[in-house]
């Protein structure tokens, strides 16, 4: 069976963004569109969740969801509430020769714009330089059969699939899938860079997709899309568990994984400031001799200040505590004669 649009049951038009069925059509659920067709709809009025949701006959939460889902595409803008009505005047999705003559005279009910009004060389988004995006939040994957038609089509996806299982030492499910298929569309990150991810996951044995798409959007945030980037982040990942192996093996907890301050403190300590295991271990026993417990940030601050005054070996540490503690025995010893003195204790010798 055909079918035709009748223009003559058109009261009014209105623009709807390109890029919304060039790029977004396929991957929005049904609420995203209705509420950003109800929103082109009603250009330059203040938007707010209660009314679309009564408009549309959805829940407020779903309207605000979806909402969130076309500011994160960049479809709408955060602000104060209201589409701009520069954002409905670029190009429509009707071209005027296409219009009958009824719908070009009929007035609209409510704001809406002509389609004459609108140029078609006229672009609806302004060209953009090729930039990966920065992922704001975690975008909506896409479903089965999406993924299958993906797989099907792009010899690159099937071979990321792939490798994939390889890589992990099992079979993905479609979620799974649908989560690497994201991660390579949505956050921008090519495939080699997803499969040598997939590889460092692996040796670190958090294989899992949860620690693998959290690890993918902080790549993507970094912008790490090359193989050349990928391999200076893994190679600064290396350096910093190297460390990291080093503090613990002094402070003799046993293997655990380091939160992220702790990390960035044991890089600091034995990449940045040379630390030695012999530094690190002093620098820990007098942290439980004053806190009688290990606490890395006054570790840290012991280990700043030997950075700071240059003490760089044990000897030299060693050195530095002796003078202080002569230092201090002096002071208590001046003090005490001063405070006898003062007592009126030698009073009497002077009488005779």
């Amino acid at each position: 069976m055909r079918y035709q649009i009748d223009p003559d049951a058109w009261q009014s038009v209105f623009a709807v963004p390109s890029i919304l069925v060039d790029k977004y059509l396929k991957l929005a659920g049904a609420v995203q569109l209705k509420v950003l067709l109800w929103l082109l709809r009603h250009p330059g009025q203040e938007l707010d969740q209660q009314a679309i949701s009564h408009s549309l006959g959805i829940s407020p939460p779903d309207a605000a969801d979806a909402m969130l889902y076309w500011q994160e595409c960049g479809l709408i803008l955060k602000g104060e509430g209201a589409i701009p009505s520069t954002f409905t005047t670029r190009e429509t999705a009707f071209p005027e020769s296409s219009l009958p003559q009824s719908a070009k005279v009929r007035e609209p009910e409510s704001p809406a714009i002509p389609v004459s009004s609108v140029s078609q060389k006229e672009s609806l988004v302004p060209p953009e330089p090729a930039k990966a995006p920065r992922i704001l939040s975690r975008p909506r994957k896409a479903d089965n059969a999406f993924v299958a038609k993906r797989i099907q089509e792009s010899p690159e996806i099937a071979y990321m699939m792939q490798e994939a299982q390889q890589i992990l030492g099992r079979l993905i499910n479609n979620g799974e899938s649908a989560t690497l298929l994201m991660i390579h569309d949505e956050f921008g990150l090519p495939v080699d860079v997803i499969i040598m991810l997939l590889h460092y996951a692996a040796g670190v044995n958090k294989a899992n997709m949860r620690y693998i798409e959290k690890t993918a959007m902080n790549w993507a945030d970094e912008e790490i899309f090359t193989h050349q980037k990928a391999e200076e982040k893994l190679r600064r990942l290396d350096e910093e568990a190297k460390a990291w192996r080093v503090v613990e093996s002094v402070l003799g907890t046993g293997h655990r994984a380091p939160t992220q301050s702790e990390t960035e403190m044991a890089s600091q300590w034995v990449r940045g400031w040379k630390f030695s295991r012999e530094m690190i271990r002093e620098a820990y026993e007098r942290c439980v001799n004053q806190t009688g417990k290990i606490n890395l940030r006054y570790m840290h601050k012991i280990l700043e200040r030997w950075n700071r005054e240059g003490i760089s070996t044990l000897s030299e540490a060693l050195q530095e505590q002796a003078r202080k503690a002569e230092k201090s025995r002096d002071s208590r010893t001046s003090y005490d004669i001063e405070s006898f003195e003062n007592s009126g204790a030698f009073d009497d010798f002077g009488g005779r």
